[in-house]
């Protein structure tokens, strides 16, 4: 049995449409969420106005792949967003499933 993961992807929400364009196409990604959150620190990457208020309006999307797709879906990320603003976390799955 393959493993599967958590891919976390953070972005400004000026990508969120072209993120949410891109899972809809990928192969072997039967779904993901997607939600507004708030990004804190990282000052340097700030503009102004987020500095004053001390935060920076993100979209996080969560994805649970096949470990063995994870390397695949993030070439095709960086090939399609290249910018430094979208930052990603992996975490493993220890198991997954409906309540039925």
């Amino acid at each position: 049995m393959n493993q599967q993961c958590l891919l976390r992807l953070n972005v400004p929400p000026s990508l969120e449409e072209d993120v949410v364009d891109l899972l809809l196409t990928a192969d072997n990604i039967p779904g993901f969420q997607s939600y507004p959150t708030r990004g804190h620190g990282q000052v340097g990457a700030m503009t102004i106005a987020e500095q004053v208020e001390g935060r920076r309006n993100r979209v996080q999307f969560e994805i649970v792949l096949q470990t063995d797709t994870l390397e695949s879906l993030l070439q095709t990320l960086k090939e399609a967003l290249p910018v430094p603003d979208i930052i990603y976390w992996v975490l493993p799955i220890s198991a997954s499933g409906r309540l039925l």
